[in-house]
């Protein structure tokens, strides 16, 4: 299975769980879209602390994946700007529905990995890395 398959999957498995953190329901109505970052922001003392989970895993997986790492300084400043503004009661819940941190991680990641130059390919046509677990 080549490995650009897996990437495309492993991004397509991303994007579906930052859609269920930031886009699962929509408000009848007003047509805004919310996930369940905004619903777990809305407990008070843990549900920002819960919501991290999922966007931690997210930047866990750009990491495996190869994100250089000022891509995973923007994707950590992301979170941190969700998780600082989302703290702050009613305010942070309003922050959140628009933020959107987990959609605009996979984005920084999808951006990425679309400008990787062909010359990262190896001769066996996989991607080559400094990371260990995608060296062939």
């Amino acid at each position: 299975m080549p490995v650009s398959h897996d990437i495309d999957r492993d991004l397509d498995r991303l994007q579906a769980l930052a859609r269920r953190m930031d886009y699962a329901f929509r408000i009848p109505l007003l047509g805004v879209r919310l996930g369940w970052d905004s619903i777990l922001g809305l407990i008070p003392g843990v549900g920002d602390a819960l919501a991290l989970a999922p966007a931690g895993y997210i930047m866990k997986e750009a990491h495996r994946l190869g994100a250089s790492k000022s891509v995973l300084a923007r994707m950590g400043a992301n979170v941190g700007i969700d998780l600082v503004i989302g703290a702050v009661p009613l305010v942070g819940d309003l922050f959140d529905i628009g933020w959107k941190s987990n959609s605009r991680n996979v984005a920084l990641l999808k951006d990425h990995l679309g400008r990787q130059p062909a010359a990262a390919m190896d001769a066996q046509g996989e991607l080559s890395s400094h990371h260990p677990t995608l060296r062939g």
